[in-house]
């Protein structure tokens, strides 16, 4: 994995490793925080049924009463959209956290979420409360929401810009790593049987408790450290860690230099950012990818994975392997994903990904409508299933998050993080918790609706989105200037700063004017 790559600047050649300190870090952050969203998103599926008797056994036991099966379909569809819920309320949170805590300070501290939600559900069935449940659903929820913004956002800022796409796209291998290893756990011969469900729930304990004991070893964001902070000895300590070769000093002059460019703009607040004219079409983006990401019908196909499996006509015995064998593909495409992303780019993984998950969309209703006259109309179905998780983690799953950090600069990071953190989750409890009532309304026809959203945000990351790849902050903030009909001079406070390459930051440098 470790590889040597090269960025060439006016004629010449500047090495720049991918170190074991950064390959560790992405890993680390990525284990301890992405991988229990992914596992958070899956691991209700295969538990469904005993969930269920669960809340009927209790609400009987209770309150005398006997829900019905509509009741039942309420509670469980509260159970899995709260998670949502509480990653809203996280994401709310991402950017005043930042700001005080720094990027792997707030990782460290959200950990406590993790402990809280995990204890809640582990002894729910013991003591008989099935409030717990929910309750410790929507506490993990709001430490996925905290941490799929600030894991990207951390990696993105301590990766070099050759090495940026690529550590951004850890965090996506992780989600759907934690997919795969919730679905192998819940399979009837490991921890899918009644009496182990809260256990299976529990378990995102355990990853975060390796994070919380390695990760605070690690140095903070020298961006964050230098640029916020103002704290050069640890900026050049924190360089010296992440960077085994190279000229520590001059990066550290490259974001002092990017420091003064920004001496007059504090960081900025979600209204202010919405308000914001320069970042207009910046802000519009990061809603289109991250709403497109999540109306896509990803989150339709993992929390209800087995009814759509049921559904094509295979076997009840024969769905949870099944299931695991998609979420075995997940892996593989996502790593894909993002050892081509430096070489092919963001857009074409962008365009590639929602063109081929839309075309899945469409193939999954024309399966179900024929699949009562052609029989083999169900293995359609099921690859169909299939294609649109692999197309979603070749490329959506993981660039949206990238590329909010690459449109914007240091003083707009947190604020952007916040919107699209919210937008994100908004629209995956909007999934989670109409999909089952859209799909009795419409049947398979609710999937034209998915392919539609699919077809949309390829066609607007066509036509509207540059490719960023090996581009500086402000380079990328230079290319949207003209969408968002700014001048030079507001696009940079000071007239006598101009942009100069250097070793993957952005920086500036100061020209006399004449």
């Amino acid at each position: 994995i470790v590889k040597l790559l090269y960025t060439e600047r006016k004629g010449s050649f500047t090495g720049l490793h991918l170190t074991k300190p950064l390959l560790a870090v992405a890993f680390l952050a990525s284990f301890g925080s992405s991988m229990l969203y992914g596992y958070n998103l899956a691991v209700v599926n295969s538990p469904a049924k005993y969930i269920k008797d669960f809340y009927n056994e209790t609400l009987l036991e209770s309150h005398g009463l006997t829900p019905d099966g509509h009741l039942l379909t309420v509670l469980y569809s509260l159970t899995v959209s709260i998670f949502a819920i509480g990653g809203m309320t996280g994401a709310l949170l991402v950017g005043r956290l930042v700001t005080k805590y720094g990027r792997k300070g707030t990782l460290v501290r959200s950990t406590a979420l993790v402990f809280m939600g995990g204890a809640l559900m582990g002894f729910s069935r013991w003591c008989r409360i099935p409030e717990m449940v929910i309750i410790g659903r929507f506490i993990t929820g709001v430490h996925s929401g905290i941490s799929l913004s600030v894991v990207p956002m951390y990696l993105g800022e301590i990766a070099p810009k050759n090495l940026r796409g690529f550590l951004g796209l850890v965090p996506s291998i992780h989600i759907c790593l934690g997919v795969f290893i919730a679905q192998v756990l819940g399979l009837s011969e490991i921890l899918g049987k009644e009496e182990h469900w809260p256990l299976l729930l529990s378990l995102v304990a355990v990853p975060t408790m390796v994070q919380l004991i390695l990760l605070p070893w690690f140095p903070e964001s020298p961006r964050y450290l230098l640029i916020e902070r103002g704290d050069v000895h640890a900026t050049i300590a924190a360089l010296k860690w992440f960077r085994t070769k190279g000229n520590i000093q001059a990066e550290v002059e490259e974001m002092q230099e990017e420091q003064r460019s920004l001496s007059s703009m504090q960081t900025l607040s979600v209204c202010s950012l919405l308000m914001d004219s320069c970042v207009r079409w910046q802000v519009l983006t990061v809603a289109v990818v991250n709403i497109g990401m999540q109306l896509s019908g990803i989150d339709a196909i993992w929390f209800y994975t087995n009814d759509i499996f049921r559904n094509a006509g295979i076997a009840d015995p024969y769905i949870q392997y099944t299931t695991v064998g998609t979420g075995a593909i997940e892996v593989i495409s996502g790593m894909l994903g993002c050892f081509t992303i430096e070489r092919l780019g963001r857009r074409p993984l962008m365009i590639g990904g929602f063109l081929f998950m839309g075309l899945c969309c469409a193939g999954i209703t024309v399966s179900v409508l024929f699949q009562p006259q052609l029989s083999y109309m169900r293995y359609i179905s099921v690859g169909c299933v299939i294609g649109i998780i692999a197309g979603f983690c070749i490329g959506p799953a993981g660039v949206p998050f990238l590329i909010t950090a690459e449109l914007f600069k240091q003083s707009h990071r947190p604020a952007a993080y916040t919107v699209a953190g919210c937008l994100n989750w908004m629209s995956n409890f909007t999934i989670g918790f109409v999909f089952p009532f859209l799909e009795i309304a419409t049947g398979p026809f609710c999937y034209l609706i998915f392919c539609v959203v699919c077809l949309g945000v390829a066609v607007y990351t066509f036509f509207i989105i540059p490719e960023t790849k090996n581009k500086t902050f402000l380079e990328i903030s230079q290319m949207f200037a003209t969408k968002n009909e700014i001048c030079e001079e507001e696009l940079y406070p000071n007239s006598e700063l101009k942009m100069a390459l250097m070793n993957g930051y952005g920086t500036l440098d100061f020209h006399n004017k004449k």
